[in-house]
């Protein structure tokens, strides 16, 4: 291990040290304190900020492949991350370097020591992990520097922390219910803390939305007097076809048609994602008068990648991995197995974590899988493999409990190994994708795992 890989660890061990990434309060006032103190390094370059519930980080990094093609220096955060958390800043397309993560941490740790003692003299909490990452990848990206920096929200919008970046466009993926417990009941009040990231004057686009999210939205962006472009309206997703390896899309966006594109990920939704980030590069660089270039589009577009998305682990047999971690990811997921694939049975390795809506997920999943094989992700936050077992029981669908997750995908390579109509999906949990990446990178498993 190198020395700057030791003090990126260190960094990471002190985040970890914080109230962790699920304590969330709706408040931004203590980041943007910090940064205060920082002398505001989030103002130093334009920004795009992408909320939404599901497909925000696909799409973050189709934004960022698009604009860092145009020639612009990049950043991007995102979260959560699948192996390593420098996975969550990006710099021009690649994971930040241990050595830029410990130097931006050494310049913010004087602060934050300011910053928790004004906190503990206010009866109140030090800062947390999420603040601090937060402030860490604000830093990182101004010291870089970039010119760009696309931001993906960690919950909500109006009081994450994220949110004490103003952004020049405002992106929203489609809005559906979860983490109702912070963010509100219904889609409506969800949509309504989203919203909070448009700003004075910016510019706004966003995926189709169902009719009491596009209220909320419109409004919003008249309060700020900033245009708003919904897909259908604005721009759309015209045409899609399977190609080797993706698809081809034809998009009508805010400024031209771009005539088939190919698009290097599987999956209807996509291409629905590739949109709404074309639209969000236009209203960057130049809005409904500028067009995105051919050369620079399919440059962009063929090196987007979104790793934990209908990702291809490994082939004979084929398994592929998707984070599908509630009811509206499973429903995508679902969507682009029976489009994208040609196999006639599923094995499905499921694992989910307590916060989410097993129930809801097990639903959708279970009834396209001729065996599941019930696992838990290697997470405190973790549901048992035995009450995962219990959801699939009731479905009807056939179903063995594994505890852990190499022992369940060893069951299911076996298992899909006995025909070439088979194959495996690994779903249901950030966590469990990352674990499964993991395991697909290691030497013992390499054989007929890795792609």
């Amino acid at each position: 291990m190198t020395d700057d890989r030791e003090r990126a660890d260190a960094v990471y061990s002190a985040l970890l040290a914080r109230a962790g990434e699920r304590w969330v309060q709706p408040r931004k006032e203590r980041t943007a304190r910090l940064l205060e103190l920082l002398d505001d390094p989030q103002k130093t370059y334009r920004v795009v900020h992408v909320t939404g519930t599901n497909g925000k980080t696909s799409t973050a990094r189709m934004i960022e492949s698009l604009l860092r093609a145009h020639g612009l220096r990049t950043g991007l955060f995102t979260s959560p991350h699948l192996e390593r958390f420098t996975e969550r800043i990006m710099i021009d397309g690649q994971p930040i370097d241990d050595a830029a993560v410990a130097e931006a941490w050494e310049e913010i740790d004087p602060f934050v020591a300011i910053v928790d003692a004004e906190l503990e003299a206010a009866g109140d909490a030090p800062l947390t992990f999420f603040e601090l990452l937060t402030a860490l990848a604000f830093v990182a990206a101004s010291d870089a520097p970039v010119d760009v920096l696309v931001l993906e929200v960690g919950m909500g919008g109006s009081w994450d922390s994220t949110n004490t970046a103003d952004g020049d466009v405002a992106v929203f993926a489609p809005i559906d219910l979860d983490h109702a417990d912070r963010l509100g009941a219904t889609i409506a009040a969800i949509a309504e803390v989203k919203a909070g990231i448009i700003k004075d004057g910016a510019f706004v686009v966003s995926a189709r939305q169902t009719p009491e999210a596009e209220e909320v939205l419109r409004r919003v962006a008249a309060e700020h007097d900033a245009p708003i472009a919904f897909e259908g309206e604005g721009f759309a997703l015209v045409e899609q076809r399977l190609a080797v390896g993706g698809q081809q899309i034809t998009v009508r966006g805010l400024a031209g048609q771009y005539e088939q594109e190919y698009l290097p990920l599987y999956g209807a939704h996509q291409g629905f994602n590739a949109a709404l980030a074309i639209a969000a590069v236009e209203s960057l660089i130049g809005g409904a008068e500028r067009a995105i270039t051919g050369g620079v589009l399919a440059e962009g577009l063929q090196g987007a990648s979104s790793p934990g998305r209908l990702q291809l682990l490994g082939v004979s047999p084929t398994v592929v991995v998707d984070a599908a971690h509630n009811p509206h990811g499973a429903r995508a997921l679902a969507q682009a197995l029976r489009e994208s694939f040609d196999f006639d049975e599923w094995g499905l390795v499921l694992g989910v974590l307590a916060d989410k809506d097993a129930a809801g997920i097990v639903e959708v999943l279970a009834p396209l899988a001729a065996q599941v094989f019930a696992t838990a992700p290697d997470s405190e936050r973790a549901t048992d493999a035995d009450g995962i077992a219990d959801l699939v029981e009731r479905t009807g669908t056939r179903v063995t409990v594994h505890p852990s997750l190499a022992d369940a995908a060893d069951a299911a390579r076996e298992w899909a190994s006995s025909s070439d109509r088979r194959a495996v999906i690994i779903a249901g949990s950030v966590v469990l994708a990352g674990e499964a990446i993991t395991l697909s990178e290691d030497e013992d498993w390499k054989s007929g795992w890795r792609a």
